[in-house]
């Protein structure tokens, strides 16, 4: 069975791959190139949603996806999901 880990970062691959081992013959695949999912949620859970979603849908295969960034208190919880583009200044949907 292959299984589509929703990421584009090679090193969150490759840590992914060294956690999971080997698990029950899953075989985890990148996400397609094609698939280009637009991080437009308001929590770190709906980012990972729409990943997962749109690598399934472009691979028609079971997709899994996390997302993640920094919340600082002193901030009121920014820039979580912000966190990517906060130092470039741009607000611009991350792809």
């Amino acid at each position: 069975m292959k299984l589509v880990l929703a990421t584009r970062n090679e090193g969150k691959f490759k840590e992914f791959l060294e956690l999971a081992g080997e698990v029950g013959g899953i075989e985890f695949v990148p996400m397609p190139e094609k698939a280009q999912p637009k991080e437009i949620g308001d929590s770190f859970l709906e980012n990972a949603i729409i990943k997962a979603r749109v690598a399934a849908l472009v691979s028609k295969l079971p997709a899994v996806a996390d997302d993640s960034g920094l919340q600082v208190d002193a901030l009121g919880g920014a820039p979580g999901v912000h966190s990517a583009r906060y130092c470039e200044g741009s607000d611009a949907d991350r792809r």
